[in-house]
């Protein structure tokens, strides 16, 4: 198996368990937080979705789905492309109210992208420097790549645990 067939392989898995995890989710459940400063299933899912969209989008040199295919209208927000959540207060993950519908499919149609962009990358790519003059040294594809997995497993492991307290258990049978 190739190493982009691993990142896919990887990234559907964590499609699954988003598809398991908003199944029969009422919105008094995707709304819950159990801390005020904690945060929602909607949000963790959509937050993990533009890391992914965001970041494979980059990657391959075009246009976020979150402006090209008009998702931020669908979630209510602003086109802004640098907003994936990281620095949200409180007040702006309460702000984060989709349905499960279209928390899904905006998942799935990210996931799609991605899986177009890593069908093109050989085993060479994977080192290829991300230019990125910000951090130091620079990323690699392999490493964004890496991040990526990691982001959205632990993301992805937080929505199945949040959503296990609206049911009054710790639901980690994902």
């Amino acid at each position: 198996m190739e190493g982009n067939e691993i990142v896919a392989d990887a990234l559907g898995r964590i499609q699954n368990t988003i598809r398991r995890v908003l199944d029969g989710m009422t919105s008094d459940q995707l709304y819950y937080r159990p801390d005020e400063n904690a945060n929602s299933t909607a949000w963790v899912i959509w937050h993990l979705s533009r890391v992914q969209d965001h970041h494979m989008s980059d990657m391959a040199g075009k246009e976020q789905l979150w402006t090209a295919d008009g998702w931020h209208a669908k979630f209510d927000m602003e086109p802004d492309v640098k907003n994936t959540g990281t620095g949200h207060t409180p007040e702006d993950v309460a702000k984060v109210r989709p349905d499960a519908a279209t928390l899904q499919a905006y998942h799935d149609a990210v996931y799609e992208r991605t899986k177009e962009v890593l069908s093109g990358l050989t085993a060479a790519d994977m080192d290829r420097e991300l230019d990125e003059p910000q951090f130091s040294p620079l990323p690699t594809i392999g490493v964004r790549l890496a991040s990526i997995i990691s982001d959205n497993t632990q993301h992805a492991g937080q929505a199945a645990y949040i959503k296990g307290l609206t049911q009054g258990k710790h639901w980690i049978g994902v």
